[in-house]
C-alpha cells in the first residue's frame, strides 16, 4: 500500500515550495470558477518577458516555453531548479539537492537568470535564490539571445516574471507543513489603493523554517515583496517593486566522493547519500539581498510606446563549508602497505567566503508600429546599460592536514580535520588563526555593458519575418587591469502561418561572452562566440487549445580556452563545442483531462572529443491532470520524469539514468483550498551527476507537504 510520509527525506526548499502548493495562487482571484480555470490557462508573453514582446508564443519563430505560477505549484516545484524539469532540452536539477543556488542548463549549456528582462544573478555564491511565490511565471528562451540581451550563453536564458499589482482586490493566506518539520506561512494581497484606480498595490510575504534531507542542513527564510503601480493618466503606468530576502541556511551539496557513492568504497560500502561531512556550527550559507525595480511605460500615440526598466540591487553571502577532498587518484588515502589510512578517514577541504554583488541596470525601449506598403512592422529600438560590481574574499584550505604529493599526513596539521564518511564525528574545525593565515582579500571586480539594439517583426500576409541587430561594448576590470570587448550580433527568423494552425519556421541567432585574460603575446582573449540554426514547426489547430512545438537545432560555441601546446602555463582559443538536438513540447486537453508531453535528445561534443559534463543525451516528461466534472472541486495530477545517463566531462564515468514520479491532489472551494503534493513519490534513490574531478551529487529524496489556504 502506498503511504504518504510527511517526514521523509527532503530538502530545505522542498517544504518551502510544497508550502506554496495552492494550485491557485496566481492573481488570487475571488471566485472558485475562475480559480479552477487558472490551471488550464497557458502563460502569455508580456513586454517584460524573455522575448521583450507580447507577441504570442505560437507566433514567435523560435523556441520559447512558459510555466505559470499555478502550474509550478500544481507540480510541487520547490525552487527555480525544479521549475524547469517539465521542459524539453532543459536540465533543471543539474546538481541534485542543493541549497546554494539554481544551476540550469538549456540545450546543454549553462543559462543565465533574468528577472523582468534584466539580469538577476552575477558570479557564484553572492545572491539569494528567487522565491517562486513572488513570481507570476517563469520562461525559457532557447538559443542565443545577444540581440536582445547582449553577452550571454548560446544555449539560452531563463526569465522570471514578478507579481505586480492588479486592478481588483483579492488575495490569500496559507500555511503548510512538509517533510523534515518544514513549516511555511505566506500571503499575497493586491488591489486598488485609491478610489479612482490610479494607484494599485500588492504585498507578497513568505516566512519558512525547517530541515532538509541532509543532516544538520536547515533553513530559515523571510521574503517581503511590496509593489505599487501609479497611473497618472490613461497613457502612463509606473510600477515600483521591492524584493527583500533574508535567509539563514547551510550548504546542502556535500561533494561526496565517487568511490563510496557511484562506485563502492575500498571496503565495499556506500556512503549515506544524506550524510553531512561538513561541521555543525561552522557550516553556513547565509544570504541577504534587496532589489529595487522600476517598470515604466508611456504611450505617446496608437503607434508609439516608450518603456523603461531599471533595477538597483545589492546582495551578500556569508558561506563556510568543509567537504571531503576529492583530489587525486582513487580519492581515498592509503598506507604504504596498501591498507586504508586511519581505518578509512579522509582529509577535508575547508572554505570560507564573504561575497557580495551590486547592480545598476537600465533598459530604455521605444516600440513603433507602422507600415511600408504591404509590410506591417513592429519595431523595437533599445538602449541598455549595466554596471555590476562583485567581490569575493575567501580562505581556501585544500585538504588541510594532508600532503597530496607524498600521500601522507602533513607534519603541521596531522589528521586533525579528517573524517570518517561512514560514521562522521564532528568538532574538529581549523582555528580562526589558521583561517586568517590563508585568507585572500580580493579587489572588487567591475563590469560595464552598453548595448544598442534594433529588432523588427514584419508581417507580410501569412509570412512573419524578424530581423535584429545589436552593438555592444563591455568594459571589465577584475581589479588588476581593464579589458574592453566590442561585439556586433545579429538574428533572423521567418515563419509561415497556414490557415490550419501549422506554422513552420527557421531562425538564425548569435551570442558572445567576454573572457578575461591574455594570450602568450600579451593580447587579450577574444570573446567566446556562439551561433545557432533552428528549424521547427508550431501547431495550434483551430478551435482547440492544443499547442505543439517541434524543433531541431545546431549550436556551435567557439573561441573556448585550451592549453597552449607551445607556451607552458598559457592558453589559446582553439576549443569549441558542437551541439545538435531535437525537442518536442506539447500540451492539450480532452474532456476532464489535461496533458503535457515533452521530450528532447541532444548530441554534444567538445573539441577534445568528450561529451559535456552532467548533460543527459535524452530526457522526457509527461504530466496528466484530471479534474472530474462530477466533482468539480477535486483536482489531481500525476507526472513522470525521465533523465538519461550523463558523462563526467572526460567520458571516463557515466552517471546512470533515472525515472521519477510526482503527484498531487487538491480540494478547492470558493474560499478554502487543501492540497497534498509529493515529488519523487516513490522515493527513488539516484545520483544527479558525477564529475571528472571526483565528486558526486545525490538527487532529491521524496518530498511531501500539505497546504491549507484561505482566499478572499
Amino acid at each position: 500500500m502506498l503511504r504518504f510520509n510527511i517526514m521523509p527525506p527532503v530538502r530545505v526548499n522542498a517544504a518551502l515550495w510544497l508550502a506554496s502548493t495552492a494550485l491557485l495562487t496566481t492573481p488570487a482571484l475571488s471566485q472558485s470558477e475562475e480559480d479552477m480555470e487558472v490551471i488550464h490557462v497557458t502563460g502569455t508573453l508580456g513586454r517584460y518577458s524573455a522575448t521583450k514582446s507580447d507577441i504570442p508564443v505560437m507566433e514567435t519563430p523560435r523556441s520559447v516555453s512558459i510555466e505559470t505560477g499555478a502550474e509550478l505549484i500544481e507540480r510541487g516545484a520547490l525552487n527555480l531548479a525544479d521549475a524547469y524539469v517539465y521542459s524539453a532540452g532543459v536540465t533543471g536539477e543539474t546538481f541534485g539537492f542543493a541549497t546554494r543556488g539554481d544551476w540550469i542548463a538549456v540545450r546543454g549549456l549553462s543559462a543565465p537568470e533574468y528577472r523582468d528582462s534584466l539580469q538577476a544573478l552575477f558570479g557564484s555564491y553572492n545572491n539569494s535564490r528567487s522565491d517562486i511565490y513572488t513570481l507570476e511565471q517563469v520562461e525559457i528562451l532557447r538559443g542565443p539571445a545577444a540581440v536582445l540581451y547582449g553577452q550571454g550563453s548560446p544555449g539560452g536564458l531563463v526569465n522570471v516574471v514578478s507579481k505586480t499589482p492588479r486592478d481588483n482586490f483579492g488575495g490569500e493566506l496559507a500555511i503548510s507543513v512538509g517533510s523534515h518539520d518544514t513549516y511555511q506561512v505566506q500571503g499575497d494581497v493586491t488591489g486598488p489603493a485609491s478610489d479612482g484606480g490610479d494607484l494599485l498595490y500588492r504585498l507578497v510575504g513568505v516566512y519558512r523554517e525547517g530541515g532538509t534531507q541532509v543532516d544538520h542542513v536547515d533553513e530559515t527564510a523571510m521574503v517581503v515583496a511590496p509593489s505599487l503601480t501609479w497611473r497618472p493618466g490613461d497613457a502612463t503606468s509606473i510600477t515600483f517593486l521591492v524584493n527583500h530576502q533574508d535567509t539563514e541556511s547551510n550548504a546542502g551539496a556535500q561533494f561526496l566522493p565517487v568511490y563510496g557513492t557511484l562506485l563502492p568504497a575500498p571496503n565495499g560500502q556506500y556512503i549515506d547519500p544524506n550524510a553531512f561531512l561538513s561541521e555543525p556550527g561552522f557550516d553556513r550559507y547565509d544570504t541577504k539581498s534587496t532589489d529595487f525595480t522600476l517598470l515604466a511605460e508611456h504611450r505617446v500615440n496608437d503607434n508609439l510606446l516608450l518603456e523603461a526598466t531599471l533595477r538597483r540591487s545589492e546582495s551578500e553571502a556569508d558561506y563556510a563549508q568543509a567537504w571531503v577532498s576529492f583530489i587525486g587518484g582513487d580519492r581515498w588515502v592509503y598506507n604504504p602497505d596498501g591498507t586504508l589510512y586511519g581505518g578509512g578517514l579522509l582529509p577535508r577541504t575547508f572554505y570560507v567566503s564573504d561575497a557580495s554583488s551590486e547592480q545598476l541596470a537600465v533598459d530604455l525601449r521605444a516600440r513603433g508600429r507602422f507600415s511600408t506598403g504591404d509590410i506591417r512592422h513592429s519595431l523595437l529600438v533599445g538602449l541598455q546599460y549595466q554596471d555590476v560590481r562583485t567581490e569575493n574574499d575567501f580562505a581556501y584550505g585544500g585538504a588541510i592536514g594532508f600532503d597530496w604529493q607524498t600521500r601522507q599526513p602533513d607534519v603541521i596539521f596531522g589528521t586533525t580535520y579528517w573524517i570518517d564518511p561512514f560514521d562522521p564525528v564532528y568538532g574538529n574545525v581549523p582555528p580562526q588563526a589558521l583561517i586568517d593565515s590563508i585568507w585572500t582579500d580580493n579587489p572588487q571586480a567591475k563590469t560595464e555593458d552598453l548595448g544598442l539594439y534594433l529588432h523588427d517583426q514584419m508581417e507580410i500576409g501569412n509570412w512573419l519575418v524578424t530581423a535584429g541587430l545589436r552593438a555592444d561594448r563591455v568594459d571589465t576590470n577584475p581589479g588588476s587591469g581593464r579589458q574592453r570587448d566590442d561585439a556586433v550580433s545579429s538574428s533572423f527568423a521567418v515563419m509561415y502561418r497556414f490557415a490550419n494552425g501549422i506554422s513552420p519556421y527557421a531562425s538564425y541567432s548569435e551570442s558572445f561572452e567576454p573572457i578575461l585574460g591574455t594570450l602568450f603575446d600579451g593580447s587579450s582573449f577574444d570573446p567566446q562566440e556562439g551561433r545557432q540554426y533552428e528549424l521547427g514547426v508550431k501547431i495550434q489547430p483551430e478551435g482547440t487549445d492544443a499547442q505543439i512545438t517541434l524543433a531541431v537545432f545546431d549550436i556551435e560555441q567557439s573561441n573556448l580556452l585550451t592549453t597552449d601546446p607551445v607556451n607552458a602555463g598559457f592558453q589559446v582559443q582553439t576549443g569549441d563545442v558542437e551541439i545538435q538536438g531535437v525537442e518536442l513540447e506539447s500540451r492539450w486537453s480532452w474532456q476532464d483531462f489535461g496533458f503535457e508531453l515533452n521530450a528532447s535528445h541532444l548530441s554534444h561534443e567538445t573539441s577534445d572529443g568528450y561529451q559535456l559534463p552532467s548533460i543527459p543525451e535524452s530526457q522526457a516528461s509527461a504530466w496528466v491532470r484530471y479534474t472530474p466534472s462530477s466533482l468539480d472541486k477535486l483536482i489531481t495530477g500525476l507526472g513522470v520524469r525521465y533523465v538519461g545517463a550523463s558523462q563526467n566531462g572526460a567520458d571516463s564515468l557515466e552517471t546512470p539514468d533515472y525515472t521519477l514520479v510526482d503527484a498531487m491532489i487538491g480540494w478547492q472551494t470558493d474560499q478554502w483550498g487543501l492540497t497534498l503534493s509529493a515529488r519523487n513519490l516513490l522515493d527513488e534513490q539516484y545520483i544527479a551527476t558525477c564529475l571528472a574531478r571526483g565528486d558526486c551529487f545525490p538527487g532529491e529524496d521524496r518530498t511531501v507537504a500539505a497546504r491549507l489556504s484561505r482566499r478572499f
